[in-house]
């Protein structure tokens, strides 16, 4: 630790021995009208030499602006506000013989009237790059129209969803997924049925992350993906509706109205959802038991289908109050209520080494489920001066309830489909997830150039989960208590980050140091066949992370980052309980996992702002996955750690214009992967030479048309127990602006040769274990979008989470 501190400490002060003499530009905003009035107006410091934007600024009631720690060079001053036209300086040098400058007054007019009546919608590229991430602009994209959220996720670059819907970012899993940078303390697999009821019209933005600053939770060993969804940051009152229908094998609807006024010290906004999701799901296994000399013994096969359906209702309303110029207190209320059912049934062939049929058994399944949440969010930003100095503190407080009810009627037949016994079992699972989390942040910034990022946060989850099973005999439900378990959970994570950035001349620098510490306890209560067990766990880490950026000339930049992560397992894998798939398929818990521990490296070169190379590798040790035993002829699925894994990546992307009306967006990355583990007392060593690519296509044509053909292939993926097979998917759709542009109409066509299915084989122990997913990925959408509402000038002010744990609860689907 006192290494450390010494090594940070070092940092920081060859941070401040780079720093050189700056100088400031002030000045005054006036109305044209009268060139002796003032206005507040937000003002741009822009480069001279290319219009970027250095800093931004907001002048006072009597227009009076300034800049301080301005470096040497030449610059443009840019003044702007709503129902105004625009203002431009003459260009401003500072030197050392011109530290200080004093702007002559810039007037901006009054738009007339007619112009005030135009809304400008500015074209977003689909794909940002900045120095620690990848920004996905969702609407940029118009085959995102009527898609959900992991859709839109699945095409993204770097991101690949498997057939559990687990999320991988550069072929990793342990991605933490954040919405609005607060975690959604929900499990891999509950995330997964979350992001497929959250239409992607709710999304601004995705933020990838692979190497996160350590102001972000240290969870997730592939780094962080933050889902920004839509605020109008529009003055005065403005809202659209969003509805689309869409059409596979079942029907599918998505219906968002969002609504904001800003005006004087408030601004409230508020988001309305009602969706309804009815899709299938055909899943076929093959497994081969060997014996002892590995010969073949038997074979099990099992044809699956599910029909799923759920209604969602989401809603959330929140408001900002600004105190004054420096104060703005917060609130947001969200919820969602998601009833659902789901009706299964399969039919299991267990045959001979020959391929002779010994027994069938034939099930089916009908489960039913109510998923609720509540959340509420308090936050305070307070802003000390015009250096940036800020304080902010962010309180949440969330509760998930749900209640699942599932009967499964298992017939066993002889060969020759003659009944021999019938079973029938009923679960009742409810359970009940309370999270508490509050952290404070401190910005400063210094007059050398130097910035100290600083906070706290702590964190309290209490999970309360019961498994009740009972076998229905003669119409009499018995108490299964093989099966019957109550588990109760608590987790307390503290945490405190220092971060500190500066640049000069052609570099920039930013290191910092996060410190958490992890307690957490469970236990599993008794019944009349089994004793009651408890756990209990605490340990600390440190996690250190390093940028650099350095920028030869204008054509390209180099960029360096180091972080070291943790991944902890979610709330669900802690729990020792035996869940119920099928009679052939289980899931257990277990509450020894360890968390894992990765060194991320990342390298990158970007050549003339549009074709970015990337060098990411990740060392990982206690790898925890899923991990497969046989017991008998049943399978049991649990998570286990089971050694380390070694990934290297190498990623290309580029924006290029062929044309005018034609935007190519390819991206190419590849990934080797080699493991290091133990499985069933045997050392199990395995590599993979992975491929995949995404390439976005977007048109755009006269008379307010356009068009999208995108596609993306993943090639064959090779990690410790799992060999999955190649895909890949083609999409294209076109799109119309109406009603005099606030409106659009947009026909997409997914999944057009309906290729979105997987299938692999899983090794366990003496088994070989084959599958082969269908989904109803192939459909058409139509979305009509509307924008209502009109600004009016108001008085500009200055515009004012909870992390990791929400990602690792178990959700509806």
């Amino acid at each position: 630790m006192k290494k450390i501190m010494i090594v940070l400490i070092a940092v920081l002060v060859s941070f401040t021995s780079f720093s050189q003499v700056k100088g400031s530009i002030s000045g005054k905003i006036c109305n044209a009208a009268n060139s002796k009035i003032g206005l507040a107006a937000t003002v741009s410091l822009l480069k001279a030499t290319d219009s970027s934007l250095v800093k931004m600024a907001i002048s006072d009631n009597m227009g009076n602006f300034s800049f301080d720690n301005v470096k040497q060079g030449s610059y443009m001053l840019l003044a702007t506000n709503i129902g105004f036209e625009k203002a431009y300086s003459k260009t401003i040098t500072i030197d050392e013989a011109m530290l200080s400058v004093k702007v002559e007054s810039l007037q901006i007019a009054e738009l007339s009237k007619d112009l005030l009546a135009v809304t400008v919608v500015s074209k977003k590229p689909f794909i940002e790059r900045k120095a620690d991430r990848t920004i996905i602009n969702v609407d940029a994209s118009l085959t995102n129209a009527g898609n959900t959220a992991m859709e839109v996720l699945e095409k993204s670059p770097g991101v690949s969803v498997d057939k559990d819907g687990n999320i991988s970012l550069k072929g990793k899993q342990g991605v933490i997924v954040t919405i609005d940078g607060k975690q959604t303390y929900m499990g891999p697999q509950d995330l997964a049925n979350y992001l497929q009821s959250m239409p992607a019209s709710n999304l601004e933005l995705i933020e990838l992350m692979p190497n996160p600053s350590s102001k972000y939770d240290a969870s997730g060993n592939s780094g962080l993906i933050n889902i920004k969804t839509k605020k109008n940051k529009q003055i005065g009152f403005n809202g659209n509706v969003n509805s689309t229908y869409g059409r596979g094998k079942y029907g599918r609807t998505f219906n968002t109205v969002n609504l904001n006024y800003k005006n004087g010290k408030f601004n409230v906004f508020s988001t309305v959802g009602a969706n309804h999701r009815k899709q299938f799901q055909v899943i076929d296994i093959n497994r081969k038991y060997l014996n002892a000399a590995g010969k073949l013994d038997a074979v099990f096969d099992q044809q699956a289908t599910f029909i799923k359906s759920r209604n969602n209702v989401n809603f959330k309303i929140g408001a900002d109050y600004y105190a004054n110029k420096k104060t703005t207190l917060g609130v947001v209320v969200n919820g969602t209520s998601a009833p659902g059912s789901q009706d299964g049934g399969n039919t299991s062939y267990l045959k001979n080494a020959f391929g002779n049929t010994n027994s069938i058994i034939r099930s089916s399944s009908f489960d039913k489920d109510t998923w609720k949440n509540i959340g509420a969010n308090f936050n305070l930003r307070h802003t000390f001066d015009s250096t940036a100095r800020e304080f902010t503190v962010d309180v949440d407080v969330i509760q998930y309830k749900s209640k699942q009810r599932q009967n499964f009627i298992s017939e066993s037949l002889s060969s020759q489909w003659v009944l021999d016994s019938l079973e029938e079992l009923q679960s009742e699972l409810p359970s009940n997830i309370k999270v508490f989390s509050a952290k404070a942040d401190y910005v400063h910034p210094f007059k050398s150039g130097l910035k100290i990022e600083t906070g706290v946060k702590a964190s309290i989850v209490n999970t309360d989960n019961f498994a009740g099973y009972f076998n229905v005999i003669s119409g009499t439900k018995v108490v299964d208590n093989e099966k019957t378990n109550h588990f109760i959970y608590n987790e307390n994570i503290n945490a405190a980050y220092i971060n500190a950035s500066k640049e000069f001349k052609k570099w920039s620098l930013q290191a910092g140091l996060r410190f958490e510490n992890t307690n957490y306890d469970g236990k599993q209560f008794d019944n009349p066949i089994k004793k009651d067990s408890t756990f209990k766990r605490s340990y600390s880490g440190l996690f250190p992370t390093m940028f650099a950026g350095y920028k030869p000339n204008n054509k390209n930049e180099f960029s360096f980052s180091y972080g070291r992560r943790i991944s902890r397992p979610d709330y669900e894998s802690l729990n020792p309980f035996v869940f119920f798939i099928d009679k052939y398929t289980y899931e257990a818990g277990n509450p020894f996992l360890r968390p894992m521990f990765t060194n991320v490296f990342e390298l990158s070169h970007t050549y003339n702002k549009f074709l970015t190379t990337t060098l990411n590798y990740t060392h990982s040790k206690d790898m925890f996955n899923e991990y497969f035993e046989q017991a008998g002829y049943a399978t049991i699925v649990k998570q286990n750690n089971y050694g380390s894994i070694d990934d290297v990546s190498l990623a290309v992307n580029a924006e290029l214009q062929p044309t005018k009306w034609w935007t190519l967006l390819p991206y190419a990355e590849f990934n080797y992967n080699a493991v290091n583990s133990t499985l069933y007392n045997f050392t199990l060593k395995t590599s993979n030479v992975g491929f995949n690519t995404n390439v976005n296509n977007q048109f755009k044509f006269n008379k307010g048309w356009g068009a999208e053909l995108s596609a993306f292939y993943r090639s064959r993926m090779k990690t410790g127990q799992f060999d999955i097979a190649d895909m890949g998917q083609v999409s294209m759709g076109v799109s119309k602006q109406i009603l005099k542009k606030k409106g659009s109409l947009k026909l997409n066509f997914s999944d057009m040769f309906n290729s979105g299915q997987q299938s692999g084989t899983v090794f366990i122990q003496n088994t070989i274990a084959s599958f082969l997913q269908v989904r109803d990925s192939r459909n058409v959408r139509l979305t009509f979008n509307y924008r209502f509402g009109k600004p009016f000038k108001a008085k500009q002010r200055k515009s004012g989470g909870a992390g990791e744990e929400q990602n690792r609860v178990k959700s509806a689907g």
